[in-house]
């Protein structure tokens, strides 16, 4: 196993996430999208966590058999949000000692449909997640917390946002963002926590747009701002999904391209559980092995 802090510490990394399935049809297309991801040989690999704890063993499931069945560094993320103290060290004990090494510690959102009142926030901020883990690992894991590289969608005043994140990485490991479409939101931020005195290292987040409506709706709820000319590029080819797909990679590749020569410690994609679009970023940015 290897600890994130550690991989970034000795270079840039260049790594995946994926979801939970629902069905059996979403479970093999996320092994299928793991076997064909697996060569590249990604620095680590993510899988999310559902609101409230949906997803919480079907995570869990999933990041063991990652770890015991494949050559991939896998991460766990985990939310605060609608668990008891005592739900979260379980989970955190139970990953430590299947041997996990590295934790996405997140606030989260609520599940669906849940009346506010009845939701259990015993850890109100991803910060105190940050701490148990600490407490709970001992040492054992390596932490990161999520970032916005424009700012998080409900807290309109930027800098007190800016102060926030640094807060969390001055406990944490290193960061990773949210999905945007132009390097300069990510330059900014890392100038703005620099001037926090905060230097931890900080992931972009890339999603590779390959469906319109889907990437909006993505958009808007992360906070990320569509550049005019950008949406209206993607909406003249909407019904046409290999263009949108072959347009987002080149799209993606060029963000990534800006990011790196920006000097970004590495790379995070979101994989969506497909990995077409994924390789071939991958493969334009000169990152896929020599056989």
């Amino acid at each position: 196993m290897t600890r994130i802090a550690d991989l970034l510490a000795a270079g840039r990394t260049f790594s995946f996430e994926f979801f939970p399935p629902k069905t059996d049809e979403g479970d093999r297309q996320l092994r299928q999208a793991l076997d064909e991801l697996e060569p590249l040989g990604p620095s680590f690999v993510s899988v999310t966590y559902g609101a409230g704890g949906s997803t919480r063993e079907r995570t869990h499931q999933i990041v063991v058999d990652i770890l015991r069945n494949t050559s991939m560094t896998p991460m766990a993320h985990l939310t605060s949000v609608d668990h008891t103290r005592d739900e979260l060290r379980t989970i955190l004990t139970r990953y430590r000692d299947a041997g996990v090494e590295n934790i996405l510690c997140l606030k989260g959102d609520p599940p669906r449909g849940v009346d506010p009142a009845d939701v259990v926030e015993e850890i109100t901020h991803a910060g105190e997640l940050v701490e148990l883990t600490h407490e709970v690992g001992e040492g054992a894991f390596s932490i990161g917390v999520a970032a916005h590289a424009e700012g998080h969608p409900a807290n309109p005043d930027v800098a007190a946002d800016r102060r926030h994140l640094a807060a969390k990485l001055a406990r944490a490991d290193f960061g990773i963002t949210n999905l945007f479409f132009e390097a300069r939101h990510y330059v900014r931020m890392v100038e703005e926590l620099a001037e926090l005195g905060c230097d931890t290292p900080v992931l972009p987040g890339i999603m590779p747009i390959t469906n319109v409506g889907q990437i909006e709706r993505m958009a808007q709820m992360s906070g990320a701002s569509v550049p005019d000319d950008l949406r209206e590029r993607l909406h003249a080819i909407a019904d046409d999904q290999p263009e949108v797909r072959r347009v987002g990679v080149e799209l993606a590749t060029r963000l990534c391209d800006d990011l790196l020569e920006a000097g970004a410690p590495g790379l995070h994609f979101y994989t969506l559980n497909r990995s077409t679009a994924t390789r071939e970023i991958h493969a334009n940015l000169g990152l896929t092995p020599t056989p």
